[in-house]
């Protein structure tokens, strides 16, 4: 779970790549760097995120069986929520109790 700021957006093939500034991890089982990219599985905008907002981003990381692919991969049902310091202040409550 981290907050982050779209800066591009690409088609790669049958999926979309984000280019993501990342701003605040909340609560992370693998290192995240300043910068990120966040991969979805389709081109059809799903979950629809646009350039300059901030987000607040429920992702996994994904390597597959070979272990030739690390990344971070938000399902087109994944939580992707408009960040407000309301959403800042619910995540931080609930890493408290998790």
């Amino acid at each position: 779970v981290f907050q982050g700021r779209i800066l591009a957006q690409r088609l790669v093939g049958q999926e979309t790549r984000y280019e993501v500034e990342v701003k605040t991890p909340y609560r992370h089982r693998y290192p995240l760097v300043r910068r990120e990219y966040v991969w979805v599985p389709n081109t059809c905008g799903c979950p629809p995120l646009r350039e300059g907002t901030e987000y607040l981003l429920m992702a996994q990381r994904h390597v597959n069986h070979e272990r030739t692919l690390n990344r971070i991969l938000l399902q087109d049902d994944a939580y992707a929520r408009p960040w407000t310091p309301r959403e800042d202040r619910l995540v931080r409550e609930a890493a408290r109790h998790c």
